[in-house]
């Protein structure tokens, strides 16, 4: 089966500010689930000026006491792994995710975009597609599914409400039209 979130947000704050709050917004104590977030691999294409990162961060386990029962579950922690390409002549950031935890039992991938917004050079559109499948439960697959899809969406509305204060602390307002 799967869940599937998709999210489309406009950011009114310049695509460069954008980025610059995204890379800074973990651990942030805003969302006590993010432990901590490291760069394991940087390097900058001097051709195209792309710059690639690959960052692995360690979150809390959040999935709910009485699902931990199950010994796949009774883990502390769950570590995603970020590879983005940070392109700044044409003003866009590609990013893919996936949850290296569990790989046996779940599939998480997120592909998410950030580019100038055609509506307006100094707003930056969000565009993120997130799946997450469940396998080798058994009978809690269908459960864990739903666990994860509200938290899933939960935790892209999170996301955004951080990355607006983060741009509000560091811009000031949003830019008008």
């Amino acid at each position: 089966m799967g869940v599937t979130v998709d999210v489309h947000e406009v950011f009114k704050y310049p695509f460069e500010q954008v980025v610059a709050s995204f890379l800074r917004k973990y651990p942030n104590p805003m969302d006590k689930n993010v432990i901590s977030v490291k760069i394991v691999e940087e390097r900058k294409d001097v051709s195209t000026g792309i710059i690639y990162r690959k960052r692995i961060a360690v979150c809390q386990n959040v999935v709910p006491e009485i699902l931990r029962k199950v010994n796949i579950l009774k883990v502390p922690n769950i570590q995603l792994e970020e590879e983005s390409w940070f392109n700044p002549q044409e003003r866009n950031m590609a990013i893919r995710s996936h949850c290296l935890t569990w790989t046996q039992y779940a599939s998480m991938k997120e592909e998410s975009v950030f580019r100038e917004s055609m509506e307006n050079p100094n707003w930056t559109e969000f565009i993120q597609k997130g799946r997450i499948s469940i396998t080798g439960a058994g009978f809690l697959n269908c459960m864990l599914e739903t666990f994860a899809s509200t938290f899933l969406r939960q935790g892209v509305q999170k996301g955004i409400r951080i990355m607006e204060v983060l741009l509000k602390e560091q811009c000031g307002a949003p830019l008008a039209e």
